[in-house]
């Protein structure tokens, strides 16, 4: 299989105008599968997730993440000139996505209507903490003020504890894909039906509503039942049992044995046939009423065993159960290497030379394993030149106008 072929965006041209997390991860996932993703970032500083996480060097890993497959320009946005570029660039391109506050581009003179001026079939992606309409559109919001409104927060962590949060910036990783989603739905509503308006080519991501669209029943659970959902700590609400485990080596695991046939296999395994056997466990209803009693009975089993010990246990009675992995742990695990999900590129690690550093791999899997990563994040404005040289046909001086004087 030639990998460099599976590119089913390739010929796509997307202009990135966006920072931090969301908009990124959706130019990212365009890349990835072949689009030519010009980002445009601020001369001087660049995107602020440059400096995140920052443990040596002067680009973060993070960054370099998130912005694979891309092409750096620097201009600045403020300037006549830095607009005049974008408004070029648009001209050539299929996708503008941005994550700036709602009324931003409009006053630099980039909104829509100019956008739509400078090409009537642009796709126009934008993501914001509440969307571009109602009555909190105006306002400002992150990832975390997004998966709190949407509804995650009040469920994540330990009833007797104020809510917690999952390690990743989750919101805004997933109104990246929803803007991702939303991207290709417009190329092909484009491909299909001629002269689309633009109302119908502005793709409206909100980071609260993305976190929303997560939440499962949530709502209607609690408009038909009156249901008030709390944080339920390492279990999910109403099931059981599902809960991560200590083993004897000080590692912990997860076990899933939750199914009727399931729970009856998990607790042949764990000595508990009584149990398997109890009426009153048959259903999930029933187990999940006695879920700290379920629990007790198999973490005293798992803490007796090393974890390689418990998962042999259960994966031979067919009782799904995972470890919980470390960065060292996904590192060394066979099925990720054998889908080529961490993938090995040089990168400036701040120790004077490149260093081979192990990347996440391109999902979802085109073949039999990941396509290849085909770069890391750029270094800042490090194609201005190239893309407006080439797209523009603006010289070198022009360049250095419309980066601004902080370039």
């Amino acid at each position: 299989m030639d990998e460099t072929a599976i590119q089913p965006l390739r010929g796509v041209r997307v202009l990135e105008l966006g920072n931090y997390i969301a908009a990124p991860t959706a130019g990212r996932l365009l890349a990835d599968f072949g689009a030519e993703v010009i980002k445009v970032e601020r001369p001087g500083t660049g995107d602020e997730l440059r400096t995140w996480r920052l443990h040596g060097g002067t680009t973060s890993l993070l960054y370099r993440t998130i912005n694979r497959g891309k092409k750096s320009v620097a201009l600045d946005l403020r300037t006549p000139e830095g607009r005049d570029a974008v408004l070029g660039l648009v001209r050539r391109c299929d996708v503008l996505l941005e994550n700036f506050r709602p009324g931003t581009l409009e006053k630099w003179g980039l909104g829509p209507d100019e956008l739509d001026a400078a090409n009537p079939e642009l796709v126009i992606v934008r993501i914001s903490a509440f969307g571009q309409t109602g009555p909190m559109a105006g306002r400002p919001g992150f990832a975390a003020v997004a998966e709190a409104v949407g509804g995650m927060r009040e469920l994540v962590g330990d009833p007797d504890r104020p809510p917690s949060r999952v390690g990743v910036s989750i919101g805004d990783s997933i109104a990246g894909l929803y803007a991702a989603f939303g991207a290709v739905m417009g190329l092909f509503r484009r491909g299909t039906t001629a002269g689309v308006p633009l109302p119908e080519r502005i793709i409206d991501v909100a980071l609260n509503e993305a976190v929303l669209s997560m939440m499962e029943s949530l709502v209607p659970d609690h408009l038909a039942h009156g249901v008030h959902r709390t944080r339920t700590g390492g279990r999910m609400e109403g099931i059981a049992p599902s809960n991560s485990y200590a083993c004897s080596d000080g590692t912990n695991v997860i076990i899933a044995g939750n199914g009727d046939g399931i729970f009856r296999r998990l607790m042949e395994v764990i000595g508990r046939a009584d149990l398997g056997a109890d009426p009153a466990l048959a259903s999930n209803a029933g187990r999940w009423a006695q879920r700290d009693r379920l629990d007790d009975a198999i973490g005293a089993w798992t803490a007796g065993l090393t974890r390689p010990a418990v998962l042999t246990a259960l994966d031979a009675a067919g009782v799904p159960a995972g470890p919980v992995y470390t960065a060292a742990d996904i590192v060394a695990d066979e099925q990720y290497r054998a889908r080529n999900m961490i993938q090995y590129l040089p990168v400036d690690t701040g120790d004077g030379q490149p260093r081979e550093i192990g990347f996440p791999g391109v999902v979802p899997v085109i073949g039999d394993a990941s396509l290849p990563v085909r770069s890391l994040g750029p270094d800042l404005g490090e194609h201005t030149a190239e893309v407006l040289g080439e797209l523009l046909g603006v010289d070198e001086r022009e360049t250095t106008a419309a980066a601004g004087a902080r370039s």
